[in-house]
Formats: structure tokens, C-alpha cells, sequence
């Protein structure tokens, strides 16, 4: 009979914050195992200590590396991935042996702990049981004694190891939050929360319910003077007027300010590089950005920034919403992905810019790169003569009108590009179109599939309209059918004459 595995959370550092299951588990183990950095007394063997009992088998699980560099073959990662084998070859065998293992584990051993890597490797093979412990951030906002969330407020727990633009962005979108992995990262943490409006009242907290304890604004911490055991708190109040955060001013803030204008601008179809001069230089100017999640975070956070994320299918609340903070002389610009005139926020701005309150806010566009030319030009020159672009979501307009409008560019043997193919609740469509468009077009009229263009998980696929497979089609998608002049070399290249036959 095997032994039983404990993960046990000992709180972040004051042995009177262990719970009770804890101290009992600890009390009655047969071996006591616990994780110790290079050169290091293991801290959660001196929080449990008084406890441990004289006839334990300790195990100590020293790392071979910290951070730094390795001799390892497979470098840093090689060294930790041998390490935690043989951490774990360890202790599988007292628990093949039938005895008690317990693994201590600072804070909650399922939070950041190290505790999580042996879980992975022996959970599956022997009785396993995680008690959980009072997690470091916990203890160190009852240290400041300040409301961390309330009412509706977000909570976001971000590793300080997070690349500086992505945590300025990640903090300026949410209500409150704990930054966790200090030490060498602490610089460029401060300088995150700068960016994104939030130092002001950001809490350093180190050593959080140790004798050593002590807090302070960020903004005063020497950054030499940060270890590992430190973390930061950035309440999230709902009461408190955060100047990074995602609140619109109230209308006094603007009182006696002329209108503004209102800029629309297209981000392009993914990467940075696709982003127009215009718009980079635009977005640099403005206090607010407005728009649907995905590309208003594509969007760099910095000082004095406030970010206005809302779902997709709500575009004229947010073009009234944009409008009415323009109204009030606020310095806004809503973005769209790929173009803003190509089913993007520019017509719903000024749909919502007909109403006559917002006669005084003036309207510019500023153009983006849309999925269609880059689809296209990753693919050859399929829209090399003319064509049509459609949206193939009937949210906004009747089937029937869409049957129209397919009929139509097939008859007029145009290149067609398609938008919003498919989604989750939209499947059908993309089936009916493509037999609709077969009663007009040969079966081997050349389609084009772009998805995900320019990021990460880009495809491209070259087919025939009657090979195409439209289980296989997504919101993610665009699809380019050709006309009749439409040609495929062998070498896949896909063009569109300037001439006709």
C-alpha cells in the first residue's frame, strides 16, 4: 500500500497564520519534504519548524539554479526540468515505501509555488491532497489595511517578469492588482505602472507578516533594495479616483472645453509593423482609446492613456460614448482592426454622429491596412482587376440580401472578396454561399483562405471552390474566390489579370 502525498500551504511567513489541517498534517508526517534556493535556509521549513516532529525524514529539495545562467546542456529550463525529476524520484520512493509525504509549501501551494512541479509528476501516482495556505498578497493588504476589491472591481495577478509593455497594458485594464515576482524586475515594474497611471497609489509591500515587514509607496522604494520576498498592491477601490483607470471624466472635469475632434483609426489586420505612421503618431496624442477588447490592448499603454474596452456588438453604444467624451473636448480616438471604413467603427461613428448633440464634434478617419490586401498579397495579386468585398454576417441585413449580392458579383464574374465568413453561431451561411456561388462559377474557381494573417497562428490555403471544406471556415478567416481570369501557378502564386480575353 502507497503512502499519501500532502501539498501544504504554510501562509506567507508568521507560523501563526499556518491553519490548523496544516499544523496537524505537519505534526504527524513521516517525511517532511521542502524547497530551498541556492545558498539558502528554506524559508517554509523555518515557518513550519516548531512543528515538525523528531522522528521525520526531512527532505530538502535544493535548486541547482536561480535565475541566472546554467552549465546545464539544456540550459536553465534543462537544469530545473533534471531537477524536479529527481525531486521527484525522491520522494516517489517513501511513498511507494507506504510512508506519509508532506510537502511544505510557502503562501498556497497552488499559487506561484514550487510545490505545483512535484504535483505534476506524482498526483497521478499515489493519494495526493493539497491544503491550501493564506496566499502573500492577502497578508500584505491586511498589512496596508486597504480594500483591494470590492463591489465589481477586477482583480489581476500579474508576475513582475511580464514584458513592461504588456504589463502597462494589463494594468491600465484592470480595477486592481498584485504584482508578484520582484527583485531584478522591480524597475521595470515601477516604470509599468507609470505608464499605465497607476504609481500614484501603488503599495510596495515586503515580507509581508514577517518580523521583517515594512511598506511605502512604490514611488519612494530604492530599487536596490528589493528582494525576492516583496510584492506590490494596486487597490482597486471603487471609491478611489485612479487616474489610470478606465473611468470616463464627469462632465465638470470638461466643463468650458471646446468640442474635440473625434479620430477613427484602423490598426490593421495584426501586427505592429502594419500600423500606419499616421495612426502611431495620432494614438501617441490622444488621452483615450475606445473599442472592442482585442484591439484596443493591441494598443500601447502610457502615462496619462485611459482605455475604454466594451464587447463587439455594442458599436453605437460606443460610438456615442466616443463621441459624447469628444463633445466634452477629451482627446479621443476609437480603433478599429484593419480598416475603420471596411466594416470597421467609422460608419457607426457617424451613424451616431447624425444626432444633432453631436453636431459640434468633427469626425476624422484615419486609414488602415485591411485583411483583404493582405491576404491578398501574401497570396500573389488576386485582386489585380476588379472585385467586390461582402460581409457574409447577416446581423446587420436579411439573408435574402446577402443571396442578392452573392448572385450578383458571380454573375458579374468579379473577384469576391469575403468578410465574417463564419462564427460560432453563424455556420450555415458560409455553405449556402459557396453552393450559390457553384450555380454560377466552374468547380475549379480558385479560393484563397487566409486566417490569422500576420500573427502567430497565420495559414494560408489555396483551393477550389467545390473543394473547399466550409466545416473547416471561422470568424478568423477571409476568403478571396476568383473570377474566371483568375490564375494559379504551379508554384501556387494566385493572380488576376489587368486584362480580359
Amino acid at each position: 500500500m502507497t503512502g499519501h502525498f500532502y501539498g501544504v500551504g504554510l501562509g506567507p511567513g508568521d507560523p501563526e497564520l499556518i491553519t490548523l489541517k496544516a499544523a496537524r498534517l505537519v505534526g504527524s508526517a513521516d517525511v517532511i519534504a521542502y524547497h530551498a534556493g541556492v545558498g539558502k535556509e528554506s524559508n517554509a521549513r523555518r515557518i513550519a519548524e516548531d512543528l515538525i516532529p523528531p522522528t521525520a525524514v526531512e527532505e530538502e529539495l535544493r535548486y541547482p539554479v536561480t535565475t541566472g545562467r546554467s552549465d546545464h546542456p539544456g540550459g536553465y529550463a534543462g537544469a530545473l526540468a533534471e531537477f524536479y525529476e529527481e525531486s521527484a524520484s525522491r520522494l516517489a520512493t517513501h511513498l511507494e515505501a507506504g510512508r506519509t509525504v508532506v510537502l511544505l509549501a510557502e503562501g498556497d501551494p497552488l499559487f506561484y509555488g514550487s510545490y505545483m512541479y512535484m504535483h505534476d509528476r506524482l498526483a497521478e501516482r499515489f493519494p495526493t491532497d493539497v491544503v491550501p495556505g493564506v496566499p502573500a498578497f492577502a497578508a500584505a493588504t491586511a498589512a496596508v489595511a486597504s480594500p483591494l476589491v470590492r463591489q465589481t472591481d477586477v482583480l489581476t495577478v500579474l508576475p513582475g517578469t511580464l514584458p513592461e509593455a504588456e504589463l502597462a497594458r494589463r494594468l491600465a485594464d484592470t480595477d486592481a492588482a498584485i504584482i508578484m515576482k520582484l527583485g531584478r524586475t522591480f524597475p521595470a515594474v515601477r516604470s509599468a505602472l507609470a505608464q499605465a497611471g497607476r504609481l500614484e497609489h501603488a503599495v510596495y509591500v515586503e515580507r509581508a507578516s514577517m518580523p521583517q515587514e515594512r511598506w511605502l509607496p512604490v514611488a519612494e522604494v530604492d530599487p536596490a533594495t528589493v528582494p525576492y520576498f516583496s510584492l506590490i498592491v494596486v487597490p482597486g477601490d471603487s471609491l478611489h479616483d485612479k487616474p489610470g483607470g478606465r473611468r470616463a471624466p464627469k462632465p465638470e472635469e470638461s466643463a468650458g472645453r471646446a468640442a474635440a475632434e473625434l479620430l477613427v483609426v484602423g490598426l490593421g489586420p495584426g501586427p505592429d509593423c502594419w500600423v500606419t505612421p499616421e495612426v502611431t503618431a495620432a494614438l501617441a496624442e490622444v488621452d483615450h482609446v475606445v473599442g472592442y477588447g482585442p484591439y484596443v490592448t493591441r494598443v500601447p499603454q502610457r502615462a496619462g492613456l485611459r482605455r475604454h474596452l466594451s464587447g463587439n456588438t455594442v458599436e453605437l453604444d460606443r460610438a456615442r460614448f466616443a463621441l459624447d467624451l469628444a463633445r466634452r473636448g477629451e482627446r479621443v480616438a476609437v480603433v478599429s482592426g484593419g480598416d475603420p471604413g471596411v466594416f470597421g467603427m467609422a460608419s457607426a461613428i457617424f451613424e451616431a454622429a447624425a444626432d444633432p448633440e453631436f453636431a459640434e464634434v468633427s469626425v476624422r478617419v484615419l486609414p488602415g491596412l485591411s485583411a483583404v490586401q493582405v491576404v491578398a498579397a501574401r497570396v500573389g495579386a488576386p485582386i489585380g482587376a476588379d472585385f467586390a468585398v461582402l460581409s457574409l454576417s447577416d446581423r446587420l441585413k436579411p439573408w435574402s440580401l446577402l443571396e442578392r449580392r452573392l448572385r450578383a458579383a458571380a454573375e458579374a464574374d468579379l473577384v469576391l472578396a469575403i468578410y465574417n465568413p463564419a462564427s460560432r453561431s453563424r455556420t450555415e451561411q458560409v455553405v449556402a454561399a459557396q453552393k450559390l456561388l457553384l450555380e454560377h462559377r466552374p468547380a475549379d474557381t480558385v479560393v484563397v483562405v487566409g486566417r490569422d494573417i500576420g500573427r502567430e497562428e497565420e495559414s494560408l490555403l489555396v483551393t477550389t471552390l467545390a473543394e473547399l471544406d466550409a466545416s473547416s471556415i471561422d470568424m478568423k478567416c477571409l476568403l478571396i474566390v476568383g473570377a474566371s481570369s483568375t490564375r494559379r501557378t504551379a508554384s501556387g502564386v494566385v493572380w488576376t489579370p489587368r486584362f480580359v480575353d
